[in-house]
């Protein structure tokens, strides 16, 4: 097995994380504070999200500079700093970058606009006439640019010109960007959006907005071929390909070692059982059914098809998983343990988003003044301005806001949850006084104990990393159990979703009286010996080595 297929990665959005500096954002030196605290965590891996130099319409993800650190994060010796301490502590560093499309500040597009004739005027995509295709980002996908008369395609904000795959001088720019961050010492890369560079020639009208034509494209596979072979071949580099829209046989393929093209894959899909009717801006309860459903296709699909699948609840575009999927009240503890195990003992690489491994919840903003992040502060104006309710408007927007899972990691009781000496970018939620690093390190309990433990069991236990994966009891309405089976022996795992109680009958034959039981894990302090038949308190969640 590669190593990438038994360690355990860690994302970090800079801006939230820690400020060496005191300042209102986070910065590379706040990370480089806290790496010992993340190798006593035990991660592997650190996923940083983009702090490459931007104008930072999209957080990040509209990179004007790809050789520049950008001055709200620090400088390249600070970047040079945070790789070098983190590999003495055995700690990668996964560059996180976008190169579907550059920000309409970078050079290349700097060039590109200021004449037909250009040298990097096919770097990017030009049409005289637009066709009917949306911005993923709403309005057309494309943008007039009056200086020489024609319109560029851009997939998300129309500071975000798409560039041209098609043409081999980009490809080579791009690999030679990678190359440079490899040299560097990068552990690997997260390539945003990476599903979407290869785009029909024809740019054909659509009666939707186009992503059919462009989502997992005509050349995206042998363009990823290419950057295999002349960025990843022959280093051991971690690479993760976020996947927009994708489907399970493009992923099997992604990341298919065979292929030659990633390590593994991100999907989505999993995050929208809460969209009624697939609208996101509106307070609803999750599906239970359907997000056990899309977990077990990915984990049959994947397995079958010898693909590789990026595991996590949460990230800087999600809400608190223990806010979304468990209680944030009552039982906000052993739910979020129990979030944690259902998760980490499926087949693929875990990710843990920073404070998820205390149980951090939404902040329960309840004022539009909270918020910082643009989606949310359009939605409410467009909400408003359709005449929808105030309170209606921040039901949903307390539930769903990216800002939910952006506010200041909670280090300790100081002041700012040591964040920062200075006042934070965004608010710190009021429990962060219980719910802190600090408080839980001295807590064997504690949801963060919980986490080190299933970091630790993951390397410890091969079932984990190559058991295959078998659903049971697939309409139980509360609880979801399953199987990791590999040379004579199982991993019996079960969950509760629900604060409350119920029984479950296990199909004949996965645990009997001749079975050996060993507990690897538990979220309650007690864990009898078990039978077929048993009952579930609330969020009740362990894991069970089964032999004979």
């Amino acid at each position: 097995m590669q190593t990438w297929q038994h360690s355990v990665i860690y994302q970090i959005y800079p801006k939230s994380f820690h400020s060496h500096a005191g300042n209102a954002t986070g910065d590379l030196l706040g990370i480089v504070d806290k790496l010992d605290y993340l190798k006593w965590l035990g991660v592997d891996c650190l996923w940083v999200t983009p702090f490459l130099r931007s104008p930072q319409r999209d957080n990040g993800y509209d990179i004007s500079d790809y050789y520049a650190i950008d001055p709200s994060y620090g400088t390249m010796a600070d970047c040079d700093l945070l790789i070098s301490e983190a590999a003495k502590r055995g700690i990668k560093l996964m560059l996180d970058i976008v190169v579907n499309h550059t920000s309409i500040e970078h050079e290349w597009f700097q060039q590109a606009r200021s004449s037909l004739d250009n040298p990097y005027r096919d770097f990017y995509i030009w049409r005289d006439q637009p066709n009917n295709w949306e911005s993923k980002f709403g309005g057309s996908a494309w943008e007039y640019e009056a200086q020489t008369g024609q319109y560029y395609l851009h997939l998300f904000d129309h500071t975000q010109a798409d560039l041209n795959w098609d043409n081999p001088k980009v490809r080579a720019e791009v690999f030679t960007l990678m190359r440079f961050w490899r040299d560097k010492g990068v552990g690997g890369f997260r390539l945003d959006v990476i599903n979407l560079i290869s785009k029909p020639a024809d740019f054909p009208e659509d009666n939707s907005d186009g992503r059919r034509f462009y989502t997992d494209g005509p050349n995206v596979h042998q363009y990823l071929q290419q950057m295999h072979r002349e960025v990843f071949e022959g280093h051991d580099l971690i690479n993760v390909g976020e996947m927009s829209s994708t489907r399970l046989e493009h992923c099997i393929r992604y990341s298919n070692p065979a292929s030659k093209e990633l390590s593994m894959t991100f999907n989505f899909h999993h995050l929208k059982v809460d969209y009624p009717n697939l609208q996101k801006w509106v307070k609803a309860d999750f599906d239970f059914l359907q997000l056990k459903q899309i977990f077990s296709d990915w984990q049959v699909g994947m397995q079958a098809g010898g693909g590789w699948n990026a595991l996590f609840w949460c990230n800087h575009d999600q809400p608190r998983v223990v806010s979304r999927f468990g209680d944030d009240g009552e039982y906000r503890v052993v739910s979020a343990k129990m979030l944690a195990t259902a998760l980490h003992f499926l087949q693929g690489t875990p990710y843990v988003y920073q404070g998820e491994e205390l149980g951090m919840t939404n902040p329960g903003f309840d004022s539009i003044s909270q918020y910082r992040d643009v989606e949310t502060l359009n939605i409410f104006r467009l909400k408003r301005d359709a005449g929808e309710s105030e309170a209606s408007s921040m039901a949903a927007i307390m539930q769903k806001s990216r800002d939910n899972g952006r506010t200041p990691m909670q280090w300790s009781t100081e002041a700012n949850a040591g964040f920062s000496r200075g006042e934070p970018w965004i608010g710190i939620p009021a429990n962060a006084a219980q719910i802190n690093v600090a408080s839980q390190m001295d807590d064997p309990d504690s949801v963060l104990h919980h986490y080190r433990r299933l970091i630790d069991l993951r390397r410890r236990e091969p079932l984990m990393q190559q058991g295959v994966y078998r659903p049971m009891l697939q309409d139980h309405l509360q609880v979801w159990a399953y199987l990791r089976e590999g040379h004579g022996e199982r991993l019996l795992v079960l969950n509760n979703f629900y604060g409350s109680s119920c029984e479950i009958q296990l199909p004949e034959g996965v645990i009997n009286a001749a079975n050996e039981q060993r507990l690897l894990i538990s979220n309650y302090p007690d864990c009898p010996l078990r039978t077929s038949t048993m009952v579930l308190r609330p969020y009740e969640s362990f894991v069970l080595h089964l032999t004979g």
